[in-house]
């Protein structure tokens, strides 16, 4: 089983000329869209809808306004005075997404990279969010379901790779395979990223640019120790042919 990584967002766009449809994507963007995504479907949501821009959102929202909006700017909610006009009813902190909020409700949500980047794979034969609160139970559906490619999109910031998304991508690479030759430079590059601090993972990423830019906001310093809890939740988030992510 192949496995291949793109570690920068700069990639993404090349993306719409690969032939996905025999590979199983899963993206990683730690801190925090896809760790909020499979809190909110734990926490009862029956789907989100991840699109690119806040206008696609304020679309999806006039057409269905029983969908809630979700995401971010600069990793805070968007407000009113952005362009739309009105006020999201989340940020992107998976701690927002509690059951009395988000129980049998759609949300629609647009983040700044990890939303772009569950859109750009949506040619592949399966797109998975992964976090480290599902890992292990993504592994395993992973290998269950024998993918002829597997490929490990990390969402980053801006144009610019982020170490949480790469060091999460490294752990999956060791959960998926125990052949060096089955992994591409790019996923040998997050593997051994990963092994060189595997002991005091959850410190690398407390270094890392995003976990000190969201610790800076004091509303959301909780977010990075959460979003670094391991196996958690016992389910694969699964973004299907109509762009929904649901609980499988």
């Amino acid at each position: 089983m192949p496995l291949d990584a793109i570690l920068t967002p700069s990639e993404l766009p090349a993306l719409a000329k690969r032939d996905l449809r025999d590979t199983a994507c899963v993206v990683f963007d730690i801190l925090r869209a896809t760790s909020t995504f499979v809190t909110a479907l734990h926490h009862g949501a029956a789907a989100i809808i991840p699109v690119a821009e806040i206008p696609e959102a304020l679309a999806v929202k006039k057409t269905k306004p029983d969908v809630l909006l979700g995401g971010e700017r600069e990793g805070v909610r968007i407000r009113g005075a952005q362009p739309g006009g009105i006020d999201f009813d989340f940020g992107n902190s998976p701690r927002e997404y509690t059951r009395e909020k988000v129980a049998g409700r759609t949300i629609v949500s647009t983040t700044t990279n990890g939303t772009r980047a569950l859109r750009a794979c949506a040619g592949a034969k399966a797109v998975l969010a992964g976090s480290f609160l599902n890992l292990s139970v993504t592994a395993e559906f992973i290998r269950s379901q024998r993918f002829e490619n597997i490929l490990l999109v990390c969402a980053g910031t801006h144009d610019s790779a982020a170490l949480e998304d790469v060091l999460a991508a490294g752990v999956m690479c060791e959960a998926l395979s125990n052949d060096p030759d089955t992994l591409s430079d790019a996923a040998q590059t997050a593997f051994h990223a990963f092994i060189g601090v595997r002991d005091d993972l959850a410190l690398a990423i407390f270094h890392s640019r995003n976990a000190r830019r969201v610790a800076a906001i004091p509303e959301l310093q909780a977010d990075v120790a959460y979003c670094l809890q391991r196996d958690v939740y016992p389910f694969v988030a699964v973004m299907d042919k109509d762009g929904r992510i649901r609980k499988v």
